[in-house]
C-alpha cells in the first residue's frame, strides 16, 4: 500500500475544505500537505541520512512563515508541549551546530498544530498531521488539546507563584484563600461547585476543566497575584478579600461575554487522557517512520 494509499480513506480533503473556508481555495492551496504520490511534497523534504527528519528552515517555509521570530515562537510552544508530556526534547528537536534544528515528524506535528490556522499552509499542515495521527476525530480537536494541556502548565505554575505571593503577604491557611477565589468566581466553596460539577471527592477540578474554563483561571490567579503585590496588603482576612473580588470580576467579565455562568461550563475529558492522546499521536507518527524504514531496507 502507498503512502497516499495507507490516509486516501481518512476524510482530509471535506475537513480541509471545511477548515480554509472564507480564506483559499483548494486550488491555491500549497501542495506539500497533500495526500497525493506527487514528487516534492512533504514526504519528499525528508533529510536523506537514514533518518525520518525535516529542516527547522524547510518546515518553516512550507507553513508560510516569512518571520523567523514568529517561527520560533512557534517552535518554543512545541517544545513546551514536549515538556508537558514528559517527552525529551532534544529527541524530537535534533539541535544543529548552526543553532537551528531537525525535526522528528512528531515535531513537526506539535509546531503545525500550534501554527496559525489562517495561514492557508499552516491548515493544510494541521489537517495533514491530524488525520496521521488520528487519535483525536479532527485537526481542531489536536489543536485544542494542545492548548488546553499548554494552559493547565501555566495555570500550575500561576498557582506556585500566587501561593509564593500569599504566604509572603502573611496568609497562613492557603485552603481557605484559594476557596476564597472560586467563591468569587462561582458563587460557591469549591466544595459545593465539585458537587455541581459531578466530579468525583478524589477527582482535581482543575484537570476535568477545559480550554475556556482554565484559561480564565490563569487569568484570575495572574491577576490575584499582580494585584496582592502591587496593593502591598498582608492578612490572611485581606488576602482572602483580594481573592474573592478578583473572582467576581472574571465572573462578571465571562457572564457579560458568553452569557454562561462559569459554574454551568460542563467537565472535559481528564487531562491525563489529552496528554495520553497526545503521546498517542507521536507514537503513531513515529510508526509510520519506521515503516518507512522497513520498507526500504526490503
Amino acid at each position: 500500500m502507498s503512502f497516499s494509499e495507507h490516509v486516501r480513506q481518512e476524510a482530509y480533503p471535506t475537513e480541509l475544505t471545511d477548515r480554509l473556508e472564507g480564506v483559499a481555495i483548494m486550488a491555491d492551496l500549497p501542495q506539500l500537505f497533500q495526500f497525493d504520490d506527487s514528487p516534492g511534497g512533504f514526504e519528499d523534504q525528508v533529510i536523506k541520512n537514514g533518518s525520518h527528519l525535516w529542516s527547522e528552515a524547510t518546515l518553516r517555509a512550507a507553513l508560510g512563515y516569512q518571520s523567523v521570530d514568529s517561527f520560533q515562537h512557534v517552535v518554543h510552544k512545541a517544545q513546551l508541549v514536549c515538556l508537558s508530556l514528559d517527552i525529551a526534547i532534544e529527541d524530537n528537536f535534533v539541535r544543529q551546530g548552526d543553532g537551528s534544528y531537525l525535526l522528528t515528524r512528531f515535531a513537526c506535528y506539535l509546531i503545525a498544530i500550534n501554527g496559525d490556522p489562517q495561514k492557508p499552509a499552516v491548515a493544510a499542515a494541521q489537517v495533514y498531521f491530524a488525520t496521521l495521527a488520528h487519535t483525536f476525530q479532527s485537526a481542531l480537536e489536536h489543536a485544542q488539546a494542545v492548548d488546553r494541556v499548554l494552559i493547565r502548565e501555566e495555570v500550575s505554575q500561576g498557582e506556585k507563584s500566587l501561593t509564593s505571593t500569599a504566604k509572603h503577604h502573611g496568609v497562613r491557611n492557603f485552603p481557605f484563600f484559594q476557596n476564597a477565589g472560586y467563591r468569587g468566581m462561582y458563587n460557591m466553596n469549591l466544595s459545593a461547585l465539585k458537587v455541581k460539577k459531578g466530579l468525583k471527592t478524589e477527582e482535581v477540578l482543575m484537570d476535568r476543566m477545559g480550554k475556556t474554563e482554565l484559561a480564565a483561571h490563569l487569568f484570575r490567579i495572574t491577576q490575584t497575584d499582580e494585584k496582592i503585590k502591587n496593593m502591598g496588603v498582608t492578612g490572611q482576612a485581606m488576602l482572602e478579600s483580594i481573592a474573592k473580588n478578583v473572582g467576581e470580576e472574571v465572573r462578571k467579565s465571562m457572564m457579560r461575554i458568553s452569557g454562561h455562568k462559569p459554574e454551568n461550563i460542563p467537565l472535559a475529558e481528564p487531562i491525563r487522557e489529552t496528554r495520553r492522546k497526545l503521546k498517542d499521536a507521536g507514537k503513531e507518527l513515529g510508526k509510520l517512520d519506521h515503516q518507512k524504514q522497513g520498507k526500504k531496507s526490503e
